[in-house]
């Protein structure tokens, strides 16, 4: 259930396909959706007619995942989570064997046109699609493309987002637990979409969309914008991502019983890179930080004034060296700094100190074993908070939480 700082989910809820390191196969995008196109041949000459049109058929594909997994933290408990036996991040939080999810993506592509309808049910769906109106939190992505050029689709509907490293996905991840990046920045976005692709692998987006994660319709009346610029190639990719926009509305002195308090624009910049530094060996960088604005509060006399004091933020980086050792098994590691500033969320999510300022370390080492379809992930991992964020085995208050995760999650 991914969180940010908006007083708006007083009204919705209470918690970013994201852009993933080159290396990984990425979930179904409508600028990754290819349409073939008649070709000379070496010699020169031209497909056939009848060829020519096998090519432009339209095509559709149904893919999916199903995964599950057994959780322990060997009795200790997190005094800020709303479940007490995981670390404050997304997914894989459940005590003993639990589920994640179900997802089901169907695509249509043709010459110039298509959808993806990408469902999910479970609790890791339920938890990525937190922001539906209805409550319904099965659509995690459901949009219509349309490729204006080889170099330019335009896409519109509910998607994931495209900042930062980790997704939703977990047939993506190589760690099954998730960052505190991913988690507490954005997972969907509803919205336009411009995708672009350049020469000598840059690659573009710019977008139009309702406040993150906000699906099913706009109810706040403002939109954030969002960018990307990147650079690919055979060994990998580097990105740079942006979100600006107001997250919870203006105040409005003519609404009956308006909000007490609104927060000002969300700000966030994000850099992701992966590499295939050699055959074996991979390295993947995440860096973020975003900052939310002071706002407007109501006062005694009920006039909108602006709030005084500091913006909030949270920053933090993340590095994923992996190693492959065989065509079956990889080992790798995630080492994550995370750090909120000035009570930056509306709930804390770890200790913090007098001034609402607060960081966590967190090392999570998994293994990936792979038969078909099929990857195994057994996963230790180890979070450490400035304050005493967690209860012990014992009952003392500590600042560290040890968990392990066993996973199994087959795509198809």
């Amino acid at each position: 259930m991914k969180k940010l700082n908006t007083t708006f989910y007083f009204l919705c809820f209470s918690t970013l396909v994201t852009m993933e390191a080159y290396s990984q196969s990425e979930p179904i995008l409508a600028s990754s959706t290819a349409v073939k196109k008649p070709v000379p041949t070496t010699n020169g000459q031209v497909i056939k007619e009848d060829e020519k049109k096998e090519e432009e058929k339209p095509t559709f594909t149904l893919s999916g995942s199903v995964d599950t997994y057994f959780h322990s933290t060997f009795k200790n408990t997190n005094y800020y989570y709303g479940d007490a036996y995981a670390s404050s991040t997304s997914f894989a939080d459940q005590k003993g064997f639990a589920l994640g999810m179900v997802n089901l993506i169907a695509t249509y592509a043709g010459e110039k046109a298509g959808f993806t309808a990408d469902l999910v049910f479970g609790p890791r769906g339920q938890a990525a699609v937190f922001g539906t109106a209805s409550g319904q939190a099965i659509i995690n992505q459901a949009f219509v493309f349309y490729k204006f050029s080889d170099k330019i689709t335009f896409n519109l509907g509910q998607f994931n987002t495209f900042v930062g490293y980790e997704v939703i996905s977990p047939t993506v991840n190589f760690h099954y637990s998730t960052s505190y990046l991913f988690s507490w920045g954005p997972f969907n976005h509803t919205g336009a979409r411009l995708d672009f692709t350049g020469e000598n692998g840059i690659v573009a987006k710019l977008a139009v969309m309702n406040p993150t994660d906000i699906v099913e319709f706009n109810p706040v009346n403002t939109y954030t914008f969002g960018a990307q610029v990147g650079k690919v190639s055979d060994k990998g990719g580097i990105w740079l991502s942006f979100l600006y926009g107001d997250q919870d509305g203006t105040l409005d002195k003519d609404i009956a019983a308006p909000l007490d308090a609104s927060a000002g624009n969300l700000l966030q910049g994000d850099v992701t890179l992966g590499y295939s530094l050699t055959e074996k060996f991979y390295l993947g960088f995440n860096a973020s930080v975003q900052s939310v604005a002071t706002g407007e509060e109501v006062d005694t006399n009920g006039d909108i004034i602006d709030t005084t004091g500091d913006p909030s933020s949270f920053y933090g980086f993340a590095v994923y060296p992996k190693l492959t050792l065989s065509e079956t098994f990889a080992i790798g590691l995630r080492a994550e700094y995370f750090s909120t500033t000035n009570s930056h969320f509306a709930s804390p999510i770890i200790g913090v100190d007098a001034n609402g300022d607060g960081s966590v370390m967190e090392f999570t080492l998994s293994g990936n074993y792979k038969t078909g379809g099929l990857t195994f992930i057994p996963e230790f991992r180890i979070d450490m908070t400035s304050e005493d964020s967690f209860v012990s085995d014992s009952g003392s208050a500590s600042s560290m939480l040890p968990s392990i995760n066993l996973a199994a999650v087959y795509k198809f």
